[in-house]
């Protein structure tokens, strides 16, 4: 299984941000199939006193087409999602890139379609600060 790029900044950013890496990867499985989310995340919110729990799928969109790029990571993401729906309800999906990605791709008319339409959590980070810049719900 490949690490994308990013996954070691993304990881120090959530560490740095609060959160204690539970799953590195966190696993899925259906109907005999194994998959993994690049990363499994917890948080504690005193004013829910209680945990949040993330999973991070972290994209780099480097390959010749950010469409074709968009097609794998959102058929992968919604994959993810609906079986965390099944296996692990309380973890809340996001779908991890870089903030030159997110203001080059997503923050156009195909990007916005693509998170309004289906639902798309995002966590944007800045690779060079190794931080979170941002969160989309």
């Amino acid at each position: 299984m490949a690490k994308d790029i990013y996954h070691e900044t993304v990881r120090e950013a959530l560490i740095a941000d609060g959160w204690t890496i539970t799953h590195d990867p966190f696993p899925l499985s259906f109907g005999g199939h194994n998959m993994y989310v690049d990363l499994g995340a917890e948080r504690m919110l005193a004013a829910e006193r209680g945990n949040r729990l993330i999973a991070v799928e972290v994209k780099s969109f480097i390959g010749r087409s950010e469409v074709h790029d968009l097609e794998l990571a959102l058929g992968q993401y919604m994959l993810y999602r609906g079986l965390m729906k099944e296996e692990d309800a309380e973890r809340t999906l996001y779908l991890g890139v870089s903030r030159t990605v997110f203001e080059g791709l997503f923050q156009h008319p195909l990007g916005r379609f693509t998170i309004e339409e289906f639902h798309v959590k995002m966590l944007v980070f800045d690779p060079d600060e190794r931080k979170i810049h941002r969160w989309i719900e």
